[in-house]
């Protein structure tokens, strides 16, 4: 094969440095537009460093709890001071791996206390999300809460107003809206690369049983083993039940389903891109397809969200989907789509897809002229060509693009480094408290369509239900 034609199909690759979310930097979407690539690698050259120590501790100690500390331990400076959970085979674990000393504790209030904790990870079971999150702002403690960043609805004004008045940093773990990927999505939409947006399509999909959340229970697990009176210290008394300790997600005792743990992460990411304050009307169906495990919240769910037309952005349709028995493997995407393309959003890669309209109109071909008399068809072609030039009819033509993340680009690292930043400089987070409520309220309302079969409405200005 000769060097020009290996040139040919060689893709370009263009290096585009960008740091952060700093938006404000040089228009990355400018360079869509001077120059043809096929792909172009977003490089990421953020700096971190540790200004002051940052003393974490841990409030839930499970998968997640596990996720979020060891991402948090990667940001320079920040130190585990204890960790609270309510299975005693985790809080061994904790020892385990970070020694024998660590202070540990079945009671979130004894971390609370404190002096030389000065932030906590709330990654516990949604129903005590606001409750610990409160309690949290009071004693004087920066928080990272898991989404949904509450488990009612009614519950989240009052985070959203304790949070401002405490003057700490409040951020919400949908780590996605730090993804420079997300940012550059954001940036696409808004200089217009897809023409007005009018529809997003969002799914995350699974197929597995434990993305099903079928997680391993242990042995040992009893009630004196989890401290069942604290677990549902929050909730109406109930018995026992491995399950819903374990596998928590799948019960609207304790759970939010797939609304809570990923039509959420969909919600965050949209209400990012799109700069989006939410819907006004929220529909929601499901259904228990594969999983008839005792879960009463389903494992396959749709929703379809009306959003309005504002000055963040023109009026346009949301669907939402989780499928937990996918014949496709499971995938996430969000795919924005506009009157000039899509911008599709896999993980934190961004595919860019053109398809612009000819500035005649439609004549001819599947249409209602070949109907008409010989001579109507005749005069009409001739008037149309006369209108129209060649160049006029034709669909213009745009180059498509694929933006990808550097291997080993972790936007959960960086919506950590977003959140002790904060903390050491006071800048503000992406993802603060009212803007958690106003992803976690549409999906909570998914819940309540679902389980009431009612189109709900939400006002996105007031963040209250109609």
């Amino acid at each position: 094969m000769g060097n020009d034609t290996s040139r040919s199909r060689r893709k370009f690759l263009q290096q585009i440095g960008a740091t952060g979310l700093a938006l404000g930097a040089s228009p990355l979407s400018s360079l869509a537009a001077k120059a043809k690539t096929e792909e172009r690698i977003l490089r990421y050259e953020r700096k971190i460093t540790a200004n002051d120590k940052v003393r974490v501790g841990v409030i839930g100690y499970g998968v997640q709890g596990h996720f979020d500390l060891n991402s948090a331990l990667k940001v320079p400076g920040v130190e585990l001071a204890g960790i609270c959970d309510l299975y005693t085979g985790r809080l061994e674990n904790a020892k385990e791996l970070h020694g024998k000393d660590l202070f540990t504790t079945v009671n979130y209030k004894d971390l609370l206390d404190r002096k030389d904790i000065d932030a906590v990870l709330i990654c516990t079971t949604d129903v005590w999300h606001a409750r610990i999150a409160l309690d949290a702002l009071a004693k004087g403690k920066h928080v990272y809460c898991e989404k949904p960043m509450v488990y009612k609805i009614s519950e989240g004004q009052p985070v959203v107003d304790a949070a401002k008045k405490s003057g700490k940093v409040f951020q919400v773990g949908s780590q996605r809206v730090s993804s420079i990927g997300y940012a550059k999505a954001k940036e696409l939409l808004a200089a217009g690369e897809i023409g007005k947006l009018n529809m997003v399509n969002a799914v995350y999909d699974r197929q597995s049983s434990i993305g099903a959340w079928e997680y391993t229970i242990p042995k040992d697990a009893s009630a004196l083993t989890t401290f069942l009176y604290k677990f549902i210290e929050a909730t109406e008394k109930m018995a026992f039940d491995a399950k819903k300790f374990f596998w928590w997600r799948a019960f609207k005792e304790v759970g939010t389903g797939v609304a809570g743990d990923l039509f959420i992460h969909l919600l965050s990411g949209t209400h990012f891109i799109t700069n989006s304050k939410g819907p006004e009307t929220i529909f929601s169906t499901g259904q228990f397809s594969y999983w008839k495990d005792g879960r009463n919240l389903p494992d396959v769910m749709s929703g379809v969200m009306q959003y309005p037309d504002s000055k963040e952005h023109n009026a346009f349709q949301l669907t939402l989907q989780v499928n937990f028995i996918s014949g496709t493997g499971g995938h996430e995407v969000i795919r924005l789509v506009g009157s000039e393309g899509v911008i599709e959003v896999n993980g934190n890669n961004i595919t860019v897809k053109h398809s612009l309209m000819p500035e005649a109109p439609g004549f001819g071909g599947y249409d209602s002229l070949f109907t008409f008399s010989k001579s109507m068809q005749d005069e009409m072609q001739k008037e149309f060509d006369a209108k129209w030039t060649p160049e006029q009819k034709k669909r213009k033509t745009k180059e498509d693009i694929i933006f990808k993340v550097p291997e080993g680009y972790s936007d959960h690292v960086d919506h950590f480094t977003n959140f002790f930043d904060a903390i050491r400089t006071g800048k503000a987070v992406v993802e603060d408290a009212e803007f958690g409520f106003r992803a976690a309220a549409p999906a909570l309302a998914c819940n309540e369509s679902y389980l009431s079969k009612k189109i709900m409405t939400w006002d996105p200005i007031a963040m209250k239900m109609k």
